[in-house]
């Protein structure tokens, strides 16, 4: 190649020099000069190529867990549980005539439609007086009873990110046209609003090395989202579905691989422990193939009883993420010291090689388990 050729002239001139032979040693700069431009040229060549790769596998979902059921929509989606029925109303055995949610709200004198059109256009609301405060009220109940009960940390965090935020979480850039760019400059980068807490709170460790002692990270934050609900097609027009601004309180977890599946699988609960503390009736289920996100290599869906509609609907997603957003956003972690130590005298007393020693020590990348 032209870098060692270079590598191999460059030698040759020291040499020659060391030789007192002069004379050569401006025949071979010029063939230095040269192939430095060859290699300035392969290495023009090889970042284009590079940039190519990403881009491609930029687009890449998750590998999926063994656990997901193959299928091609939410109809193949599948059932794990169903919670509530005592407290279930509008069914086929039951009231006819249940209003929509947006019905009551109206009634309440708390929902205006018409006001959110008039400021912002469809697909926003206006909520007052009673349903403002019954809003904010069941934002605290869920944050206190992650905080007090579950163990997780609030946090408050920034509604606008940078790109490169948003392609760490895996938002970019396959799903661009879902977002609402601002005109925000974030260090030379273009920004968004968020369309989750999900894509601040993971990034705060972005490009960092946590200790595993440090593990597992809890965290929980209540903001507004926005979603551009380009792919919505006219659907759910009415009340508060598919909005474009809506609040939410997310729970994010940092694990390590081996207790993200427990630790997946106690998030979904702590969602669930919401929906039963208000006597929601809800069912959860595992999305199949064709349903699930991109950045998820497994996921539940919980959806609640909706009265007025007569079916259930999605109120809450709990994903495992596995390694895929630690990747993209070059989030890793330490192995616990005395860990080392154990296995270092393990392998030594086995008359084991160095070279499991050392994996072991290397730093592991981080598993997310979010929402």
């Amino acid at each position: 190649s032209a870098l060692s050729q270079r590598k191999t002239l460059s030698q040759q001139i020291g040499q020659l020099m060391r030789n007192g032979e002069e004379d050569k040693v401006a025949d071979i700069k010029a063939q230095v000069e040269k192939a430095n431009a060859a290699a300035a040229e392969a290495e023009e060549d090889l970042d284009e190529v590079l940039q190519q790769c990403n881009a491609l596998f930029s687009r890449l979902p998750n590998l999926l867990d063994e656990r997901v059921p193959d299928g091609d929509s939410d109809e193949e989606n599948q059932l794990v549980l169903q919670w509530g029925d005592e407290f279930k109303r509008g069914d086929d055995t039951d009231d006819d005539g249940m209003k929509w949610h947006d019905e009551l709200a109206t009634n309440l004198g708390g929902y205006a439609p018409e006001a959110a059109v008039k400021v912002s256009g469809a697909r926003f609301s206006v909520l007052k007086g009673p349903l403002a405060s019954l809003e904010r009220a069941l934002s605290a109940f869920m944050l206190n009873m992650h905080t007090m009960e579950h163990g997780y940390e609030e946090h408050s965090v920034p509604y606008i990110v940078s790109r490169q935020t948003l392609e760490g979480t895996g938002q970019l850039p396959k799903f661009e046209d879902d977002l609402f760019q601002t005109n925000h400059d974030v260090g030379g980068q273009d920004s968004f609003l968020i369309p989750t807490a999900e894509v601040p709170l993971t990034s705060l460790y972005r490009d960092g090395i946590l200790q595993e002692s440090d593990l597992p990270i809890s965290l929980v934050a209540h903001t507004p989202c926005f979603r551009a609900e380009s792919d919505s097609g006219g659907r759910d027009t009415r009340g508060l579905l598919r909005q474009h601004q809506f609040h939410k309180v997310e729970l994010v977890r940092i694990s390590s691989k081996e207790s993200s599946n427990d630790l997946h699988e106690e998030m979904c609960q702590h969602s669930e422990n919401v929906l039963r503390a208000l006597k929601l009736p809800y069912r959860k289920v595992r999305l199949c193939s064709g349903d699930i996100g991109f950045s998820a290599r497994h996921c539940y869906d919980l959806e609640v009883w909706m009265p007025g509609q007569g079916q259930y609907r999605e109120i809450a997603s709990v994903s495992n993420c596995g390694d895929f957003q630690a990747r993209r956003m070059a989030l890793r972690y330490k192995p616990d010291e005395k860990k080392n130590s154990d296995d270092e005298e393990g392998e030594k007393g086995g008359g084991g090689g160095g070279k499991k020693i050392k994996r072991r020590r290397a730093i592991k990348r981080r598993y997310f388990a979010i929402r």
